[in-house]
């Protein structure tokens, strides 16, 4: 299966979508909305399920689950509160609004059971009584072939948890501090960054230290220097151009998944480098961005093997996946 671009993904289609009062503290990409609730309810509803259609369609397998729950205002965010990973792990997290924390499924980790190989789920969500939070592949960015996670320090990325899940997920931590023009740290490290096979997405020049700008440049252009790292402006972040993920379909065809909003920022010479290995693949959702996340945010990358139908006759080894609260 695809190391870096998953083929499968879970979505979930909010009825309840509004943009979080909880997160605006620390979230300047988020904006207040205004109007009918309900009709801001409905777009959202409306372009998750149009954005399933056109992943479906590119050849990408969707798992999408519906929340109807007034009081998880980002729950089409799933990728915050869990992840995958080769080998048949999964990880939940810590969130730092008390009112994500009801976003973690027990259906969709069934799901992923039944459906997936899972050996391991391992649970860091009890460290939110220690007030230490990660929340995901929000607030990490991780190089799953060179095995490094990239995080830019905030409340939702503690580095104490950071280097306990990467030291039982076998990856490298790499922080660094990021912040926008007027200042504000960059509050999830998925708006500043995109990890694709061939290149990367990132505003290099948010991040604050000279030096471990260079060093992360230096890291993510691979190890002989060949990856093209695509420089996105400040601007470009603020229209979630980093705010993206590649995916493959069916037949190994590679997509860029983004908004519309974000490909329009994109120059002709970042385009260029994209479509030599990628087709870019926009996805309409400005309701869903008032909300302070973009396509990269709404989707959850499935990183485990299908289960394959066993042959007749023989039945299942009878182990059940062990789940690990840290």
């Amino acid at each position: 299966m695809p190391v870096q671009a998953p083929h499968a993904v879970v979505l979930i289609r909010p009825h309840r979508f509004t943009p979080n009062p909880e997160t605006a503290a620390d979230n300047a990409f988020q904006v207040a909305a205004h109007g009918d609730p309900v009709a801001l309810a409905e777009a959202a509803y409306q372009e998750v399920t149009r954005a399933a259609e056109v992943l479906e369609a590119a050849g990408i397998t969707v798992h999408l689950f519906d929340d109807e729950d007034a009081t998880r205002p980002d729950s089409v965010f799933p990728n915050n509160w869990f992840s995958t990973h080769a080998g048949g792990r999964v990880a939940l997290y810590p969130m730092y609004a008390a009112s994500r924390r009801t976003e973690r499924r027990p259906d969709i980790i069934e799901m992923l059971k039944e459906q997936y190989r899972v050996q391991d789920v391992i649970d860091y969500s009890g460290l939110e009584y220690d007030d230490i939070f990660l929340e995901g592949t929000g607030a990490m960015v991780l190089d799953h072939v060179s095995r490094i996670a990239y995080a830019a320090r905030s409340r939702r990325a503690d580095p104490v948890v950071l280097e306990r899940f990467c030291t039982a997920f076998g990856y490298e931590p790499m922080a660094f501090d990021a912040a926008d023009a007027d200042g504000t740290p960059i509050y999830h490290t998925n708006v500043l960054m995109c990890i694709a096979a061939d290149f990367v997405l990132i505003g290099l020049d948010m991040i604050t230290d000279p030096h471990r700008r260079q060093v992360v440049a230096q890291r993510l252009s691979g190890r002989r220097g060949t990856r093209p790292v695509i420089n996105l402006s400040p601007r470009q972040i603020h229209d979630f151009a980093g705010n993206a993920i590649e995916l493959e379909g069916h037949d190994g065809e590679r997509f860029l998944a983004l908004s519309t909003r974000a490909a329009a920022t994109l120059t002709a010479e970042q385009r260029a480098i994209i479509e030599r290995t990628c087709t870019l693949l926009p996805l309409d959702v400005p309701t869903i961005e008032l909300a302070g996340g973009s396509v990269r945010c709404m989707v959850a990358g499935i990183h485990l093997d299908a289960r394959l139908p066993l042959p007749e006759g023989v039945g299942p080894a009878g182990l059940e996946p062990t789940t690990t609260a840290v």
